[in-house]
């Protein structure tokens, strides 16, 4: 997993509330084990019409919002059933932070294990945001892990708030499978010694 630190990239505004992880990545596309190709169905209901084509309204179909990092979304985002594939797949488009008031806990915790850095921030502060948001391609923000800001493109700070263990997870690039190949010498140790004091296990 990359390691975030700093991003500075567009982002697009997704007012909407309650956008469930059916919406972010629908049912049809769960048949895959693979964390890449989703990026091309992500939203694929609100993206496509059924011919194929896109849907030029569609905010991640603009121009100004193709090449977005940042998403500032409306309450309660990946609200719905657990499936990590909505991680993966806003990952696999480059979304790398979801700004929102809320997340629904278990998408909450699977954006850390994929590397993606959802933040809660008031209600006020995301208005300011999503208003930024309205200048396209010149909204580029500015999120600092380290010092856990969120910056407009007028300079505006907002700052958020971060459970540590998560935060250093993000920092290192340190997914599950990470965190315990981060032991990989203790592991070994121990089981070195335990073979030798059972050898019969």
């Amino acid at each position: 997993m990359e390691k975030f630190e700093k991003l500075t990239g567009i982002a697009a505004p997704m007012p909407l509330v309650n956008i469930d992880t059916d919406m972010i990545i629908p049912k049809i596309f769960l048949k895959t084990i693979k964390r890449s190709g989703l990026g091309v169905n992500l939203f694929d209901e609100m993206r496509y019409e059924r011919d194929g084509s896109e849907k030029p309204d569609f905010v991640l179909n603009k121009p100004q919002y193709r090449e977005a990092q940042i998403l500032v979304a409306g309450d309660n985002f990946g609200c719905g059933s657990s499936r990590e594939h909505a991680p993966w797949a806003l990952t696999d488009f480059g979304i790398k932070s979801v700004i929102s008031t809320s997340f629904a806990d278990i998408f909450y915790n699977n954006c850390f294990k994929n590397g993606i850095l959802p933040i809660v921030l008031p209600q006020e502060a995301v208005d300011v945001l999503m208003k930024d948001t309205e200048k396209g391609s010149n909204a580029r923000m500015i999120v600092d892990l380290e010092a856990q800001t969120v910056t407009t493109s007028d300079g505006e700070v907002f700052h958020f708030e971060l459970d540590s263990f998560k935060k250093h997870c993000l920092l290192e690039g340190l997914d599950d499978i990470g965190l315990t190949m981060a032991k990989a010498d203790a592991i070994q140790s121990f089981e070195e010694k335990a073979a030798q004091e059972r050898p019969w296990v």
